[in-house]
């Protein structure tokens, strides 16, 4: 994690090439535990980003110590979801801080959604972390934190859109459908120093988005084919449980065949 360094001048979410927002929400407070420096004393309240690489929290006082911060997957840890009898649901974890990040060590956090969500975007988060680590073998030295190299500009982020040549699993903005406001979202010509859900490509130290690709052609399926893909589209995913995930079997029980029918396949 990284200190006051996502975000613009006015309040605006400051990504980098290759990074695409995948899920978003306006009404977050977070806790922090654990820190003794100011910038982590009481709860803020400001707007959540789940990009293809990190999370992004921008405050939405501009007189806190704490503007904003970068937690990318791989510096999270112990991250579970809550659902209290009492109160709100929310997300709990631990981050490390990067090297260069502004601040040293580890600190608890909590996130809780005011609107509800909680658990859409929890699971979503969780997701996106185990494809990320998956990507990064050295989970116990997260990369240092570089400041952009260059200006940056104004990005017109299309929302919960893959990046480009990507076809794999991404969630749904059901929970989330408002994007981010117009004139609120940065970006840099750097990518950045971690693997996302698409891991690294080209240069070994970055990651960014894939070269397009030719999208694939559809497959033709006989009948039993047909119903293991119907299953596969049913399946669940347990993102406590990230090696393992439930899939529905096919209804191989189906209506018997009309008696006249069976009378006449008996005759034959």
């Amino acid at each position: 994690m990284s200190l006051n360094t996502a975000h613009v001048q006015g309040g605006g979410c400051l990504i980098h090439a290759g990074e695409c927002i995948i899920l978003f929400t306006d009404a977050v407070t977070i806790d922090f535990h654990g820190q003794d420096g100011r910038a982590f004393h009481g709860s803020k309240v400001g707007k959540l980003f789940l990009t293809t690489h990190r999370l992004i929290f921008i405050n939405k006082s501009d007189k806190d110590e704490l503007l904003s911060f970068s937690m990318p997957f791989v510096t999270l840890k112990d991250v579970e979801l809550e659902q209290p009898v009492f109160g709100s649901n929310y997300i709990k974890g631990k981050v490390r801080a990067q090297p260069n990040g502004n601040w040293v060590g580890e600190a608890k956090f909590k996130l809780i959604f005011k609107k509800g969500g909680a658990i859409d975007f929890g699971r979503a988060m969780l997701r996106a972390a185990s494809m990320a680590n998956s990507n990064y073998p050295e989970m116990d030295n997260p990369p240092a934190y570089a400041p952009p190299e260059g200006p940056y500009y104004m990005a017109d982020v299309p929302y919960g859109v893959p990046p480009p040549g990507y076809y794999g699993w991404m969630p749904s903005t059901a929970a989330f459908p408002d994007a981010p406001p117009p004139q609120s979202v940065y970006r840099t010509d750097m990518p950045p120093p971690y693997p996302g859900i698409i891991g690294f490509t080209g240069n070994p130290g970055y990651a960014s988005a894939p070269p397009a690709q030719t999208a694939p052609p559809p497959q033709l399926f006989n009948g039993q084919d047909a119903k293991a893909a119907e299953a596969a589209q049913s399946a669940y995913f347990d993102p406590n449980r990230p090696q393992m995930a439930y899939v529905p079997p096919p209804s191989y029980y189906e209506l018997p065949p009309p008696y006249k029918e069976a009378e006449n396949k008996k005759n034959d």
